[in-house]
């Protein structure tokens, strides 16, 4: 009776490592595999009789990490466990019988028998290919929804969000912050003469001299057409004054080559230090105004209020 209730316990405990939906399979000291379970014939491709009985170090499942390294033939994380006892988890990438590779999440223990000897290992194996999909995909559209396709600068969107933080922080710590409205002087009348490409060059040229002289701490983004806003953190009047101008003569002296000939532009700035009483809409909206006042004196200039 004994006898055959262990035999219908073993049964058990196979049907459920069997039905596990992580791919399980166990080594002996030698590492010689002894078992192998439904999903990591499903995971892997290959079938527990082509697996079971040969070795990790056959270089069958080929383990590699994200440096290239084969894991199988000198760091095999298996190895170190069956000596040392510990367990361990790492992402690595696996052979597929078919001949590509898949990123498997792993974490193998040491296998003991009654007295706490250790007689082998166990490596439990996820699937992450799915999931580094996802992930890559929700990348993506978080780039596509924050960033401007033409300049990769932010968005109009990212740009009101970013607004939105810097008011909550005024808020709560009472710091302050300010506006750039920049907008490229004659860029129709520069578009018409030379083609779109090449506007569309001079808007890239003027978002990478942005960007590369930005502090980490504050955001550049492209506001529409050939308006851009810079939202300046933590700083006072007279800074975000030198701050424009800084910006505007950096791009007053850069230029791109078409043709041979090379072509400079500027750009009007408008800067607004945030009030009390501001909301989003009155700060862009006083920081615009200041920005068309520069326009009038004579374009090529910063214009603060």
């Amino acid at each position: 009776m004994r006898s055959r209730r262990l035999h219908q316990t073993n049964d058990s405990y196979k049907s459920i490592l069997d039905n596990l939906y992580d791919g399980l399979y166990f080594v002996d000291r030698k590492r010689v595999i002894t078992y192998w379970n439904s999903a990591a014939e499903r995971i892997s491709g290959f079938r527990a009789d082509e697996v079971v009985g040969k070795s990790c170090a056959d270089n069958i499942l080929t383990h590699i990490d994200g440096d290239g390294n084969n894991l199988c033939r000198s760091m095999c994380p298996m190895a170190h466990t069956i000596h040392d006892g510990k367990l361990r988890e790492a992402e690595v990438y696996m052979h597929h019988k078919d001949g590509h590779v898949i990123p498997v999440s792993v974490r193998i223990s040491p296998l003991q028998d009654r007295d706490g000897t250790i007689i082998g290992g166990i490596e439990l194996f996820t699937d992450i290919s799915s999931r580094a999909v996802n992930e890559l995909k929700i990348r993506e559209l978080e780039k596509l929804a924050l960033l401007d396709n033409l300049t990769q600068l932010a968005n109009r969107s990212h740009i009101e969000k970013e607004l939105l933080d810097r008011f909550e922080e005024k808020k709560r710590y009472n710091m302050l912050f300010g506006i750039l409205f920049m907008d490229i002087d004659h860029f129709k009348r520069f578009n018409d003469t030379y083609g779109h490409d090449v506007g569309d060059d001079v808007l890239k040229f003027v978002a990478r001299t942005l960007v590369s002289n930005a502090r980490p701490f504050d955001l550049y983004g492209r506001w529409g057409g050939e308006e851009f806003i810079g939202i300046i953190r933590n700083i006072q009047r007279n800074d975000l004054i030198l701050v424009g101008n800084r910006i505007r003569s950096m791009i007053e002296n850069s230029y791109i080559v078409h043709n041979n000939e090379k072509l400079n532009v500027t750009v009007s700035i408008g800067a607004a230090i945030v009030h009390d009483d501001d909301t989003m809409d009155s700060v862009i909206k006083r920081a615009d105004t200041l920005m068309y006042m520069s326009k009038k004196a004579g374009r090529n200039r910063v214009t603060a209020g």
